[in-house]
Protein backbone atom coordinates (compact mmCIF):
# COMPACT_ATOMS: atom_id res chain seq x y z
CA UNK A 1 0.00 0.00 0.00
CA UNK A 2 0.77 3.84 -0.57
CA UNK A 3 -0.04 6.87 -0.44
CA UNK A 4 0.21 9.89 -2.64
CA UNK A 5 0.27 13.05 -2.52
CA UNK A 6 -0.64 15.60 -5.51
CA UNK A 7 0.73 19.26 -6.54
CA UNK A 8 -0.77 21.28 -9.76
CA UNK A 9 0.58 23.92 -11.06
CA UNK A 10 -0.85 25.81 -14.34
CA UNK A 11 2.14 27.56 -16.10
CA UNK A 12 1.92 29.64 -19.78
CA UNK A 13 4.69 27.68 -21.13
CA UNK A 14 4.14 24.94 -23.78
CA UNK A 15 4.69 21.34 -22.20
CA UNK A 16 7.78 21.10 -24.32
CA UNK A 17 9.45 23.76 -22.34
CA UNK A 18 7.70 21.85 -18.99
CA UNK A 19 9.47 18.65 -20.37
CA UNK A 20 12.77 20.29 -20.78
CA UNK A 21 13.20 21.84 -17.53
CA UNK A 22 12.40 18.59 -15.89
CA UNK A 23 15.13 16.74 -17.90
CA UNK A 24 18.49 18.92 -18.36
CA UNK A 25 21.15 20.25 -15.68
CA UNK A 26 21.13 23.75 -16.44
CA UNK A 27 17.00 24.06 -16.29
CA UNK A 28 16.69 22.23 -12.88
CA UNK A 29 19.08 24.48 -11.40
CA UNK A 30 17.29 27.65 -12.41
CA UNK A 31 13.89 26.75 -10.64
CA UNK A 32 14.88 23.53 -8.48
CA UNK A 33 17.89 22.86 -6.92
CA UNK A 34 21.24 24.69 -6.86
CA UNK A 35 23.30 22.05 -8.75
CA UNK A 36 21.87 19.07 -10.96
CA UNK A 37 23.53 16.41 -13.19
CA UNK A 38 21.19 14.19 -15.21
CA UNK A 39 20.72 11.76 -17.53
CA UNK A 40 17.41 11.67 -19.07
CA UNK A 41 16.76 8.14 -19.72
CA UNK A 42 15.47 5.37 -18.03
CA UNK A 43 17.89 3.97 -15.24
CA UNK A 44 19.63 7.59 -15.97
CA UNK A 45 20.95 9.34 -12.79
CA UNK A 46 19.50 12.82 -11.55
CA UNK A 47 21.41 13.94 -8.66
CA UNK A 48 20.46 17.07 -7.01
CA UNK A 49 22.03 19.62 -4.63
CA UNK A 50 20.98 22.37 -2.64
CA UNK A 51 22.90 24.71 -0.37
CA UNK A 52 23.27 23.76 2.85
CA UNK A 53 22.97 19.99 3.98
CA UNK A 54 20.27 18.16 1.59
CA UNK A 55 20.34 16.65 -1.52
CA UNK A 56 18.56 13.81 -3.79
CA UNK A 57 20.47 11.21 -5.28
CA UNK A 58 18.08 8.94 -7.65
CA UNK A 59 17.07 7.95 -11.33
CA UNK A 60 14.65 8.52 -13.85
CA UNK A 61 12.28 5.57 -14.03
CA UNK A 62 10.02 6.28 -17.39
CA UNK A 63 9.93 9.38 -19.87
CA UNK A 64 7.58 9.99 -22.72
CA UNK A 65 9.10 12.99 -24.31
CA UNK A 66 6.72 16.38 -23.59
CA UNK A 67 4.17 14.44 -21.44
CA UNK A 68 5.45 12.42 -18.37
CA UNK A 69 8.61 12.10 -16.37
CA UNK A 70 9.26 9.81 -13.47
CA UNK A 71 12.11 9.43 -11.11
CA UNK A 72 12.92 7.88 -8.13
CA UNK A 73 13.52 10.90 -5.31
CA UNK A 74 16.16 9.14 -2.32
CA UNK A 75 17.40 12.27 -0.52
CA UNK A 76 18.93 12.84 2.33
CA UNK A 77 17.65 11.73 6.09
CA UNK A 78 14.86 9.75 4.07
CA UNK A 79 14.72 6.16 5.25
CA UNK A 80 13.76 5.03 1.87
CA UNK A 81 13.36 6.09 -2.15
CA UNK A 82 9.80 7.39 -2.93
CA UNK A 83 8.71 8.10 -6.23
CA UNK A 84 7.80 10.75 -7.93
CA UNK A 85 5.84 11.67 -11.36
CA UNK A 86 4.98 14.68 -13.49
CA UNK A 87 1.80 14.80 -16.01
CA UNK A 88 1.84 17.68 -18.33
CA UNK A 89 -1.38 18.19 -20.08
CA UNK A 90 -1.85 21.29 -22.82
CA UNK A 91 -4.36 23.64 -21.37
CA UNK A 92 -5.14 26.76 -23.12
CA UNK A 93 -2.40 28.71 -24.14
CA UNK A 94 -0.38 26.72 -21.74
CA UNK A 95 0.54 23.39 -19.68
CA UNK A 96 -1.38 21.51 -16.65
CA UNK A 97 1.65 19.95 -14.38
CA UNK A 98 0.27 17.61 -12.11
CA UNK A 99 3.09 15.61 -9.57
CA UNK A 100 2.16 12.65 -8.04
CA UNK A 101 4.82 11.57 -5.13
CA UNK A 102 4.15 8.27 -3.82
CA UNK A 103 5.38 7.14 -0.54
CA UNK A 104 4.54 4.13 1.54
CA UNK A 105 2.43 3.54 4.12
CA UNK A 106 3.36 4.33 7.69
CA UNK A 107 2.73 6.55 10.56
CA UNK A 108 6.60 7.38 10.03
CA UNK A 109 5.58 8.43 6.26
CA UNK A 110 2.42 10.65 7.50
CA UNK A 111 4.61 13.57 8.34
CA UNK A 112 7.14 12.87 5.27
CA UNK A 113 4.43 13.23 2.85
CA UNK A 114 2.71 16.17 4.01
CA UNK A 115 6.33 17.60 4.15
CA UNK A 116 6.43 16.61 0.69
CA UNK A 117 3.67 18.49 -0.18
CA UNK A 118 3.85 21.64 1.09
CA UNK A 119 7.82 21.90 -0.58
CA UNK A 120 6.10 21.10 -3.76
CA UNK A 121 3.61 22.84 -3.36
CA UNK A 122 6.17 26.29 -2.82
CA UNK A 123 8.31 24.88 -5.95
CA UNK A 124 6.06 24.87 -8.48
CA UNK A 125 5.02 28.36 -8.44
CA UNK A 126 8.86 29.18 -8.94
CA UNK A 127 8.49 26.78 -11.85
CA UNK A 128 5.95 28.74 -13.63
CA UNK A 129 7.98 32.29 -12.48
CA UNK A 130 11.03 31.03 -14.26
CA UNK A 131 8.90 29.68 -17.32
CA UNK A 132 7.11 32.61 -17.92
CA UNK A 133 9.00 35.80 -16.63
CA UNK A 134 12.67 34.15 -16.48
CA UNK A 135 12.59 35.02 -12.61
CA UNK A 136 14.03 32.96 -10.27
CA UNK A 137 12.29 33.50 -7.40
CA UNK A 138 15.01 32.33 -4.97
CA UNK A 139 17.32 34.63 -6.04
CA UNK A 140 15.50 37.32 -7.28
CA UNK A 141 13.24 37.40 -3.63
CA UNK A 142 16.58 37.35 -1.82
CA UNK A 143 18.02 40.36 -0.42
CA UNK A 144 22.14 41.56 -1.22
CA UNK A 145 24.80 42.69 0.33
CA UNK A 146 26.27 44.32 -2.50
CA UNK A 147 29.87 42.42 -2.98
CA UNK A 148 32.12 40.37 -5.21
CA UNK A 149 34.61 37.90 -3.32
CA UNK A 150 37.45 36.59 -4.41
CA UNK A 151 39.70 33.68 -3.03
CA UNK A 152 40.40 33.38 0.29
CA UNK A 153 42.53 29.86 1.50
CA UNK A 154 45.51 30.12 4.43
CA UNK A 155 48.34 31.83 2.43
CA UNK A 156 45.91 34.67 1.74
CA UNK A 157 44.83 34.58 5.29
CA UNK A 158 48.90 34.83 6.14
CA UNK A 159 49.65 37.70 4.09
CA UNK A 160 46.43 39.62 5.38
CA UNK A 161 47.26 38.58 8.76
CA UNK A 162 44.10 37.36 8.94
CA UNK A 163 44.05 34.68 12.02
CA UNK A 164 41.00 32.57 10.32
CA UNK A 165 41.17 30.25 7.23
CA UNK A 166 37.43 30.10 7.01
CA UNK A 167 35.42 33.01 5.51
CA UNK A 168 34.68 35.06 2.82
CA UNK A 169 36.56 37.85 1.49
CA UNK A 170 35.83 41.18 -0.17
CA UNK A 171 36.90 41.51 -3.65
CA UNK A 172 34.89 45.02 -4.27
CA UNK A 173 32.10 46.41 -2.33
CA UNK A 174 29.61 48.38 -4.45
CA UNK A 175 28.74 51.73 -3.51
CA UNK A 176 25.18 52.41 -2.56
CA UNK A 177 24.29 49.08 -1.52
CA UNK A 178 24.34 47.38 2.23
CA UNK A 179 28.06 46.34 2.53
CA UNK A 180 29.60 49.51 1.06
CA UNK A 181 27.11 52.14 3.72
CA UNK A 182 27.97 49.59 6.61
CA UNK A 183 31.50 50.24 5.90
CA UNK A 184 32.99 47.22 4.86
CA UNK A 185 35.80 47.15 2.22
CA UNK A 186 38.23 44.86 0.38
CA UNK A 187 40.08 42.29 1.79
CA UNK A 188 37.88 42.45 4.32
CA UNK A 189 36.86 38.83 5.33
CA UNK A 190 33.34 37.83 6.89
CA UNK A 191 32.79 34.99 9.20
CA UNK A 192 29.36 35.46 10.90
CA UNK A 193 26.02 36.99 9.08
CA UNK A 194 22.77 37.43 11.21
CA UNK A 195 24.34 34.72 13.89
CA UNK A 196 25.73 31.73 11.19
CA UNK A 197 29.17 31.17 10.33
CA UNK A 198 30.20 31.69 6.75
CA UNK A 199 32.87 29.31 5.47
CA UNK A 200 34.56 29.47 2.04
CA UNK A 201 31.44 27.81 0.59
CA UNK A 202 29.52 30.62 -0.78
CA UNK A 203 26.62 28.71 -0.08
CA UNK A 204 27.01 29.61 3.69
CA UNK A 205 25.83 33.34 2.61
CA UNK A 206 23.18 31.60 0.77
CA UNK A 207 21.98 29.71 4.07
CA UNK A 208 22.28 32.52 6.28
CA UNK A 209 19.98 34.89 3.78
CA UNK A 210 17.41 32.59 4.02
CA UNK A 211 14.01 34.15 4.52
CA UNK A 212 15.50 37.67 4.71
CA UNK A 213 14.36 40.51 2.75
CA UNK A 214 15.68 43.50 1.45
CA UNK A 215 15.19 46.38 4.26
CA UNK A 216 15.97 44.00 6.77
CA UNK A 217 19.00 44.61 9.19
CA UNK A 218 21.79 41.88 9.98
CA UNK A 219 25.12 41.51 12.30
CA UNK A 220 27.87 41.20 9.92
CA UNK A 221 31.07 39.74 11.86
CA UNK A 222 34.20 40.15 10.06
CA UNK A 223 38.15 40.50 9.88
CA UNK A 224 39.98 43.36 8.70
CA UNK A 225 43.47 42.04 9.17
CA UNK A 226 44.00 40.80 12.82
CA UNK A 227 41.23 42.76 13.83
CA UNK A 228 37.94 41.39 14.28
CA UNK A 229 34.92 43.85 13.97
CA UNK A 230 30.95 43.76 13.87
CA UNK A 231 28.69 45.75 12.34
CA UNK A 232 25.07 46.09 11.29
CA UNK A 233 24.33 46.02 8.15
CA UNK A 234 20.99 46.69 6.00
CA UNK A 235 20.51 44.45 3.38
CA UNK A 236 19.44 45.39 -0.15
CA UNK A 237 16.57 44.78 -1.88
CA UNK A 238 17.60 43.09 -4.98
CA UNK A 239 16.67 45.00 -8.45
CA UNK A 240 15.51 42.90 -11.75
CA UNK A 241 17.81 43.96 -14.28
CA UNK A 242 16.17 45.70 -17.78
CA UNK A 243 17.66 43.37 -20.59
CA UNK A 244 17.15 43.17 -23.74
CA UNK A 245 14.90 39.91 -25.12
CA UNK A 246 16.36 40.63 -28.47
CA UNK A 247 19.86 38.96 -28.38
CA UNK A 248 21.30 41.35 -31.44
CA UNK A 249 20.23 43.90 -29.38
CA UNK A 250 21.95 42.76 -25.97
CA UNK A 251 25.28 41.69 -28.05
CA UNK A 252 25.43 45.45 -29.43
CA UNK A 253 24.88 46.67 -25.10
CA UNK A 254 27.31 43.74 -24.58
CA UNK A 255 29.57 45.27 -27.14
CA UNK A 256 29.77 48.67 -25.94
CA UNK A 257 30.45 47.84 -22.15
CA UNK A 258 33.48 45.78 -24.00
CA UNK A 259 34.65 48.69 -25.29
CA UNK A 260 34.62 50.65 -22.03
CA UNK A 261 36.50 48.78 -20.17
CA UNK A 262 39.23 47.36 -22.72
CA UNK A 263 39.19 51.11 -23.47
CA UNK A 264 40.05 51.80 -19.86
CA UNK A 265 42.98 49.00 -19.89
CA UNK A 266 44.34 50.02 -23.07
CA UNK A 267 44.44 53.62 -21.39
CA UNK A 268 46.47 52.19 -18.37
CA UNK A 269 49.31 50.39 -19.39
CA UNK A 270 50.34 53.44 -22.19
CA UNK A 271 54.34 54.19 -21.87
CA UNK A 272 54.49 50.92 -19.48
CA UNK A 273 57.78 48.57 -20.16
CA UNK A 274 57.55 44.94 -19.92
CA UNK A 275 59.45 44.89 -17.01
CA UNK A 276 57.03 47.07 -14.85
CA UNK A 277 54.47 45.74 -15.87
CA UNK A 278 55.90 41.87 -14.62
CA UNK A 279 56.87 43.62 -11.47
CA UNK A 280 54.80 42.13 -8.41
CA UNK A 281 54.51 44.95 -5.88
CA UNK A 282 54.95 42.62 -3.14
CA UNK A 283 54.97 38.41 -2.46
CA UNK A 284 51.86 37.14 -3.52
CA UNK A 285 49.94 39.79 -4.80
CA UNK A 286 49.60 39.72 -8.63
CA UNK A 287 51.63 42.10 -11.19
CA UNK A 288 49.82 44.42 -14.10
CA UNK A 289 49.82 40.97 -16.43
CA UNK A 290 49.34 38.50 -13.84
CA UNK A 291 45.81 40.68 -13.36
CA UNK A 292 45.62 40.18 -17.25
CA UNK A 293 45.83 36.34 -17.30
CA UNK A 294 42.82 36.51 -14.07
CA UNK A 295 40.67 38.75 -16.51
CA UNK A 296 41.75 36.05 -20.11
CA UNK A 297 40.65 33.27 -17.61
CA UNK A 298 37.51 34.86 -16.30
CA UNK A 299 36.46 35.74 -20.00
CA UNK A 300 37.22 32.06 -21.22
CA UNK A 301 34.92 30.97 -18.46
CA UNK A 302 32.16 33.06 -19.30
CA UNK A 303 32.04 32.55 -22.99
CA UNK A 304 32.27 28.37 -21.84
CA UNK A 305 29.67 29.05 -19.12
CA UNK A 306 27.10 29.92 -22.11
CA UNK A 307 28.31 27.06 -24.09
CA UNK A 308 27.38 25.22 -21.15
CA UNK A 309 23.95 27.25 -20.73
CA UNK A 310 22.96 27.06 -24.49
CA UNK A 311 24.11 23.11 -24.35
CA UNK A 312 21.69 22.48 -22.18
CA UNK A 313 24.35 21.01 -19.71
CA UNK A 314 26.47 21.83 -16.57
CA UNK A 315 30.11 20.69 -16.97
CA UNK A 316 30.69 18.75 -13.49
CA UNK A 317 32.99 19.63 -10.56
CA UNK A 318 33.46 19.47 -7.34
CA UNK A 319 34.25 22.74 -6.53
CA UNK A 320 36.12 25.85 -8.07
CA UNK A 321 39.62 25.29 -7.42
CA UNK A 322 40.58 29.05 -7.27
CA UNK A 323 43.32 31.00 -8.93
CA UNK A 324 45.70 28.35 -9.92
CA UNK A 325 49.36 30.28 -10.29
CA UNK A 326 50.21 27.55 -12.39
CA UNK A 327 47.62 28.47 -15.21
CA UNK A 328 48.43 31.92 -14.45
CA UNK A 329 52.01 31.61 -15.05
CA UNK A 330 51.09 29.18 -18.32
CA UNK A 331 49.20 32.16 -19.74
CA UNK A 332 51.80 34.52 -19.06
CA UNK A 333 54.60 32.49 -21.26
CA UNK A 334 51.99 31.83 -24.14
CA UNK A 335 51.57 35.66 -24.77
CA UNK A 336 54.58 36.98 -23.88
CA UNK A 337 53.70 40.68 -23.70
CA UNK A 338 50.88 42.61 -21.84
CA UNK A 339 50.50 44.11 -25.57
CA UNK A 340 49.41 40.41 -27.12
CA UNK A 341 47.35 39.89 -23.94
CA UNK A 342 45.28 42.71 -24.17
CA UNK A 343 44.87 42.01 -27.93
CA UNK A 344 43.42 38.21 -26.39
CA UNK A 345 41.25 40.42 -24.51
CA UNK A 346 40.07 42.01 -27.42
CA UNK A 347 39.34 38.47 -29.50
CA UNK A 348 37.57 37.18 -26.44
CA UNK A 349 35.18 40.35 -26.88
CA UNK A 350 34.75 39.79 -29.83
CA UNK A 351 33.63 35.81 -29.86
CA UNK A 352 31.70 36.52 -26.82
CA UNK A 353 29.51 39.41 -28.61
CA UNK A 354 29.23 37.15 -31.91
CA UNK A 355 28.07 34.01 -29.82
CA UNK A 356 25.80 35.86 -28.02
CA UNK A 357 24.06 37.76 -31.36
CA UNK A 358 23.40 34.17 -32.81
CA UNK A 359 21.97 32.67 -30.04
CA UNK A 360 19.19 30.48 -31.18
CA UNK A 361 15.41 31.14 -30.70
CA UNK A 362 14.93 28.05 -28.77
CA UNK A 363 17.44 29.02 -26.06
CA UNK A 364 15.68 32.67 -25.86
CA UNK A 365 12.18 30.97 -25.28
CA UNK A 366 14.14 29.73 -22.41
CA UNK A 367 13.48 32.47 -20.68
CA UNK A 368 15.66 31.71 -16.94
CA UNK A 369 18.69 30.69 -19.00
CA UNK A 370 18.81 33.51 -21.51
CA UNK A 371 17.24 36.38 -18.45
CA UNK A 372 20.43 34.59 -16.18
CA UNK A 373 23.42 35.17 -18.58
CA UNK A 374 22.25 38.68 -20.08
CA UNK A 375 21.93 39.95 -16.01
CA UNK A 376 25.32 38.90 -15.38
CA UNK A 377 27.21 39.38 -18.45
CA UNK A 378 25.71 43.11 -18.66
CA UNK A 379 28.07 42.74 -15.10
CA UNK A 380 30.89 41.73 -15.96
CA UNK A 381 32.49 44.72 -16.70
CA UNK A 382 32.37 45.55 -13.04
CA UNK A 383 34.58 42.86 -12.85
CA UNK A 384 37.22 44.17 -15.07
CA UNK A 385 36.99 47.16 -13.63
CA UNK A 386 37.35 46.24 -10.46
CA UNK A 387 40.62 45.06 -11.67
CA UNK A 388 41.83 48.36 -13.28
CA UNK A 389 42.66 49.66 -9.85
CA UNK A 390 45.14 46.75 -8.84
CA UNK A 391 46.57 46.79 -12.26
CA UNK A 392 47.03 50.94 -11.71
CA UNK A 393 48.39 49.94 -8.39
CA UNK A 394 50.54 47.09 -9.77
CA UNK A 395 52.15 49.65 -12.36
CA UNK A 396 52.76 52.43 -9.47
CA UNK A 397 54.50 50.24 -7.26
CA UNK A 398 56.74 48.75 -9.97
CA UNK A 399 57.67 52.22 -11.14
CA UNK A 400 58.59 53.57 -7.30
CA UNK A 401 60.79 50.60 -6.98
CA UNK A 402 62.77 51.12 -9.92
Amino acid sequence: MSTIITSEQFIKAAPAQVYYALTHATALHEWLCDFATVAPRPGGRMYLWWHGDFYSAGEYIALEENKSVKFKWFARFEPAATEVTVTLTPKDDGTQVVLNHVVPDGDDWIQRAQGFKTEWDSTLPNLASVLETGLDRRTFDRPMLGINISDFNPEIARTLQVPVNQGVRLDEVRQGMGAHAAGLCKDDVIVELDGKPITNDYGSFVAALAGKKGGDKVEVVFYRGSQKKAVTMELTKRPVPDISWNPADLAHQIRLKYDDSLGRLEASFKGVSELEADKEPAPGEWSAKQTLAHLIHTERGWIANLDDTVGGYERLADDWGGNLPSHISATLKAFGTYRAMLDELKVLSVEMVSFLADLPDSFVERKASYFLNAAQLLELESHTLSHLEQIKAALAAARKSQ
